[in-house]
């Protein structure tokens, strides 16, 4: 009988390096809460109880997660809530797939100031959709609705800010009377929706330069000066900015399956490490530049330590916001209105009620309260196991 090696997790190489790598490089408070989380989840350290199978006496500990948005392994359920609340508010329509990238000059800039620079990609997307979708030459007068999604990566696991957008194809006419659909292949023109984008989201850049709400250290310490700012502006005006539009869905079938590979990514997968050995990580990734061909990556446990840090948001920073008819203080009539608006005959796919025992069951195969051991009995809690005096390093 042979074991299968252990999968090589986030968690391992933070265990093994993070220490050093603590020791020797500063973090913020962010990043330093959300490296201990993930070192610690599913331990001891967190606490948990132990179980007994009320059939064979087995014995095991089960112990809690950290419950970090930035942990690769307390993803799974919350994102299958997420996706099962977001069932209710599908509509019977196609849905459309757009993209906003931020160039690369801002990475120094946005990587100490998270909060504010992401907050105006939010609000400068935001506002120029809903612009185009007052336009009449784009064909709809009314009130767009859509879902906008934070990436701050790429497949190397380096700074590369941009946003997803899944858009229902048509608007709410403004008397609330009417669903007026979009065109078949796209709702918006690409290059002047590029060019409404790049042009709010710099203005909003220079009233945020000119109140003093930014900061200025490290790569991004020559921005101070008004006369770089005001290059980096320059060069940042001259650039063509990137933003498209994808195939878009077929349908809320698609729409579901779409949010669930992306909405609640972390930087990297578990499932994605190859290797941790000699102080190196290997990873591989999709290299979009090579027919998306999957390819490895070998680098330096610090450097691989300090790449997954580039990714954790500031507390209380929502990556997933809904904007329009689709925004919280208005789905609750809207949808219903949109659903009989549309095709009030159509089957949606309904809200399910289940149990985390049966979502798990669904998803893996699995009963996790089946014992392991006989495959007959039940598991049941028979002492908790509490957390132990705190140690940080």
């Amino acid at each position: 009988m042979t074991n299968n090696p252990k999968q090589p997790e986030v968690a391992d190489i933070f265990r093994k390096y993070g220490h050093d790598y603590r020791q020797n490089n500063f973090l913020s408070s962010n990043q330093y809460k959300a490296m201990r989380h993930i070192e610690m989840c599913r331990t001891a350290a967190l606490g948990g109880h132990t179980e007994a199978c009320n059939h064979c006496g087995f014995e095991q500990n089960s112990y809690n997660s950290c419950r970090d948005r930035h942990c690769p392994k307390c993803q799974t359920l919350v994102k299958e809530k997420w996706l099962n609340a977001r069932k209710a508010e599908l509509l019977p329509c196609p849905y459309f797939h757009n993209v906003f990238t931020l160039p690369h000059e801002l990475n120094p800039l946005i990587l100490i100031n998270k909060k504010v620079m992401l907050a105006i990609l939010f609000a400068a997307v935001k506002e120029t959709l809903q612009v185009f979708a007052r336009d009449p030459q784009w064909r709809l007068v009314g009130q767009l609705g859509f879902i906008s999604v934070l990436h701050t990566w790429n497949q190397k696991l380096t700074d590369h800010f941009h946003m997803h957008c899944i858009i229902p194809a048509g608007v709410l006419s403004f008397d609330k009377k009417g669903w007026i659909a979009g065109r078949v292949n796209y709702l918006f023109g690409i290059e002047p929706l590029a060019k409404e984008y790049q042009k709010r989201y710099l203005h909003k850049l220079e009233k945020a330069y000119a109140k003093e709400e930014l900061s200025f250290r490290g790569a991004a310490a020559t921005f101070a000066d008004k006369q770089q700012f005001e290059r980096l502006l320059n060069t940042l005006w001259d650039k063509q900015w990137i933003t498209y539009s994808k195939q878009p869905f077929g349908g809320p079938e698609q729409v579901l399956e779409y949010l669930g590979r992306y909405t609640h990514r972390v930087a990297i997968t578990n499932n994605r490490i190859l290797s941790i050995e000699d102080g190196m990580i290997t990873f591989n990734y999709r290299d979009r530049t090579d027919e998306n061909k999957v390819k490895e990556l070998t680098v330096k446990a610090a450097e691989f330590i300090r790449r997954y840090l580039l990714h954790i948001l500031p507390n209380g920073f929502m990556k997933i916001r809904y904007f329009g008819f689709l925004a919280s203080t208005n789905k609750k009539t809207s949808i219903a209105l949109l659903r009989q608006l549309i095709n009030l005959d159509a089957e949606l796919t309904e809200k399910m009620k289940e149990t985390v025992q049966e979502m798990m069951l669904r998803l893996t195969g699995v009963d996790i309260f089946c014992c392991p051991e006989c495959g007959k009995g039940k598991m049941i809690i028979i002492k908790e196991l509490p957390k132990p005096l705190r140690n940080t390093s």
